[in-house]
């Protein structure tokens, strides 16, 4: 029996081993345990649970831009590839992820999203920043970083 795919997991892109992340090192570069080859920092964004949200926002080294979405809601599709474009840029400065607000009801009360796309940059363990709407890449960036 295979193991369960987590989200702080990377492949190679030398050899394809699958390489567990901590939460404090997921915005870096690392090196894979088979072939020693360089893991290059997380450049997309990551689907995340509860938990692992909760790991990242309090051991993350970077800020944490965190996109509260619903497959049904428009608005957050057409989010996405401004989403995935700020996550290629942020590449070892911050991490992206994204929390489904229909799956996960509990994080958006507990965050007070109110509408969704929402964005909220977390910094130290706290909430710094939010912004509730589409927003280009540009503006996901500077959001993330301050």
């Amino acid at each position: 029996m295979g193991r369960a795919k987590s989200a702080f997991e990377r492949a190679c892109p030398q050899c394809g081993q699958r390489n567990g992340i901590p939460a404090n090192h997921v915005a870096d570069v690392g090196r894979c345990g088979a072939c020693k080859a360089d893991l290059p920092a997380a450049s997309a964004p990551i689907d995340v649970s509860p938990s692992e949200l909760d790991k990242l926002i309090a051991g993350a080294k970077v800020p944490v831009l965190v996109d509260f979405w619903a497959p049904w809601c428009g608005p957050c599709r057409m989010a996405a590839p401004a989403v995935k474009q700020a996550a290629s840029a942020l590449a070892g400065k911050a991490i992206v992820v994204k929390i489904n607000t229909q799956d996960h009801p509990e994080l958006a009360q507990r965050y007070n999203v109110r509408g969704i796309p929402m964005f909220a940059a977390f910094e130290g363990g706290a909430m710094a920043r939010t912004h509730t709407g589409m927003a280009p890449a540009g503006e996901l960036q500077r959001l993330a970083l301050g």
